[in-house]
């Protein structure tokens, strides 16, 4: 991420970056390894990043966050992606960019009350519960019931795949309120986790982003108040995709930033490997792969740009979205692949933090909407459908 990259105030963006780097060095860098190892962050790094005034940076100020602009949180995540701390960045993401968002645009002034301050400092971690064992991204057949009893809510079934699992505190859950309605029958609910009724399994080995938890839920008569729902009853698949655009650009500042993070340790990697005499940098292969990487990373960053322009004005379309996710990621995947490429058999060790990089670029093409969702999405339009 550079400054170039907003129209936000250059001071503005090089104060939030630099206390985010200084952050980032004391609080993450001497543990990050250890974290790796044993596939989750500690709870007490949530509260710490609130300290340094990383956490939900664009909320207002009466929750007790800084009302920076949206430009603000972006550049946060990006640092976290570009020191190659991927899966603190997708956790740090779904918690700030996507589960408060939610809450400060759908909830109630109690509601915002209630969980957003505790975001902002990190004594709540959120997550968001979307995907099920059998239904993947297909929201319309989602089998988690929400049934009124009384003046509560009865929650039952299981979901999959959760980032920040483990550890969240606020869950926000979709579950089908009407099932006769599909798509149109979802609604959302704000679920404590503390609540009788509430289990995690245990949780889920993957072969990147080891140190984002990621677990499988489940409600078995949960029992949750009336105002556990998020706006209105029903209306949850909307708000859903009037949330996807931020989403997926969260997705696609994650692989930007991170593609240059590979692209930096490469290019010190070729410029100080000797082989055959030379340094690999001088080999005209190593130069033409570089140049490929590079350039498809600024015909991202370009269209990047004009997404976010598009966001902060109220104008980013659901296909800007889709079209932004799809090529971004896409991108990083191959670019870093590229770039292990050239650290030959020390890039496939994990001594080489290129190779985190790598498997941790993975999920990008998958959550949040598979890179095949995101071609169906684009693809409507077009055949007017």
């Amino acid at each position: 991420m550079n400054s170039s990259d907003t129209d936000v105030d250059t001071a503005e963006l090089t104060l939030f970056r630099d206390m985010t780097r200084r952050a980032l060095d004391r609080e993450v860098a001497p543990y990050y390894e250890a974290w790796e190892k044993a596939g989750i962050m500690p709870r007490e790094i949530w509260p710490t990043l609130g300290r340094a005034g990383m956490l939900c940076v664009d909320l207002p100020e009466q929750y007790g966050a800084a009302s920076a602009p949206f430009e603000v949180a972006q550049l946060v995540l990006g640092e976290i992606a570009q020191m190659g701390y991927g899966g603190l960045a997708s956790s740090f993401n779904i918690h700030s960019n996507i589960v408060a968002p939610y809450i400060l645009h759908r909830g109630t002034e109690a509601q915002k009350q209630q969980w957003l301050p505790g975001m902002v400092s990190g004594d709540v971690v959120g997550a968001i519960a979307m995907t099920e064992p059998g239904s993947g991204s297909d929201l319309a057949a989602l089998r988690t019931s929400a049934v009124r009893d009384g003046d509560e809510w009865l929650l039952n079934g299981s979901k999959i795949f959760i980032t920040n699992g483990l550890l969240a505190d606020l869950v926000i859950v979709c579950a089908s309120t009407d099932p006769l309605a599909g798509a149109r029958g979802i609604s959302l609910f704000l679920v404590d986790s503390s609540l009788p009724g509430f289990s995690r399994g245990k949780g889920i080995s993957k072969i990147g982003q080891h140190s984002s938890d990621t677990a499988e839920l489940f409600f078995d008569n949960l029992r949750l108040p009336a105002d556990a729902l998020l706006g209105e009853e029903n209306r949850g698949f909307f708000y859903l995709m009037e949330e996807l655009p931020r989403e997926r650009l969260g997705c696609a500042t994650q692989a930007i930033a991170a593609t240059d993070g590979a692209l930096a340790l490469t290019l010190d990697y070729v410029q100080q490997r000797k082989a055959f005499g030379q340094s690999v940098g001088r080999f005209q292969n190593t130069r033409f792969k570089l140049a490929e990487v590079k350039t498809q990373l600024e015909l991202c960053r370009a269209y990047y740009r004009q997404c976010m322009h598009k966001y902060s004005s109220g104008e980013m379309t659901i296909e800007d979205a889709a079209l932004l996710k799809l090529s971004s990621t896409e991108m990083q995947c191959q670019a870093v692949d590229q770039c292990l490429q050239l650290f030959g058999g020390y890039g496939y060790t994990t001594e080489y933090p290129i190779s985190r990089f790598y498997v941790d670029a993975r999920v990008q093409t998958i959550y949040a909407g598979t890179s095949e969702i995101m071609k169906e999405v684009i693809a409507r339009p077009m055949l007017g459908r």
